[in-house]
């Protein structure tokens, strides 16, 4: 039985119930909220899968997979009935960064895990460059306090953003990400390793996984990659393509859909969570249970919990 099939013998047929969100962050990298909260926070989104997709690693998953396993036990939730596991990974081709979303890959892959190693090792440190550089333009912020506000996750530029508005050194977190201070081309910005996007294709695959591009046409955030290389990452194997965005608005999906349909690639929807650090709450945008139930169906290395 499908998914989509197995909700509408619960009674669970509304689009409400079947509400799938593919992309969400936690503490394990730069969400506000820890793994176990995301399960809670879904199911009063009204979600009935959520996937859990912290940068460049997978610390979170375990966490989120006892809260939700404890809620079913007990009998608590009345919509969210799976975490999806997944990760974001940090990409860059010909100087514009990227990010890909593998979903449901073998967690205890060698070459996948030591991969995205080597990229948090390179957060770290390039997040203490950047309180370095910072200082030196005079923002009163320090290491010490960058590493509290990121806690046990991934140290990465919003936690740098948070001690800059903390310190009172700009009003918002798009303050600090502006080109005074940590954007693109800012003064306190320090590059890090990012991946071959054709190697995080063929990582993630290789370890059972499947991969969805991250908002391709996010043109706000800065530079984006060409159809071209969309269509490039199409014949390495690349799954999908991120499609309803916040990041995106009409011209941008419509543009997308076209070439998703022109390659093959299914198109998903999600809403980029990160609690309380963006303003888009859970939920804002979903992914069709078909959709969903194909990238289930091409995984090898894992199931959704």
């Amino acid at each position: 039985m499908s998914e989509a099939e197995a909700l509408r013998a619960a009674g669970l047929d509304t689009v409400e119930a079947m509400r799938i969100d593919l992309h969400a962050h936690t503490t394990a990298s730069d969400g506000t909220y820890d793994p176990a909260e995301l399960v809670p926070m879904a199911e009063a989104a009204g979600l009935a899968v959520v996937a859990i997709t912290d940068h460049d690693g997978v610390a979170g998953w375990s966490e989120a997979r006892r809260a939700l396993r404890y809620g079913q036990d007990a009998g608590v939730w009345s919509s969210i009935r799976h975490v999806v596991p997944g990760v974001e990974i940090s990409c860059k081709i010909n100087g514009v960064g990227l990010h890909m979303l593998g979903y449901m890959f073998d967690p205890e892959d060698v070459a996948l895990d030591t991969a995205l190693a080597e990229i948090r090792v390179s957060r770290t440190h390039r997040a203490e460059a950047m309180v370095a550089k910072a200082r030196e333009l005079g923002a009163p912020i320090t290491w010490e306090r960058v590493r509290e506000i990121a806690g046990d996750g991934v140290v990465g530029r919003p936690h740098v953003a948070t001690a800059l508005v903390e310190a009172g050194v700009v009003d918002s977190i798009d303050a600090a990400f502006g080109p005074d201070w940590i954007g693109e081309g800012g003064r306190a910005r320090v590059e890090k390793l990012d991946m071959d996007p054709f190697r995080a294709i063929e990582l993630v695959q290789a370890a059972g996984g499947v991969t969805v591009m991250a908002h391709p046409l996010a043109w706000r955030r800065g530079p984006v990659v060409t159809d071209q290389d969309i269509e490039d990452f199409a014949k390495a194997g690349l799954t999908g393509i991120e499609m309803n965005h916040p990041d995106h608005g009409p011209k941008e999906r419509d543009h997308i859909r076209g070439l998703a349909n022109d390659l093959g690639l299914l198109t998903t929807g999600s809403s980029d969570w990160h609690g309380s650090r963006k303003s888009t709450p859970l939920g804002a945008e979903t992914t069709a249970p078909e959709v969903y139930e194909e990238l289930v169906a091409r995984a090898t290395g894992t199931q959704p919990f």
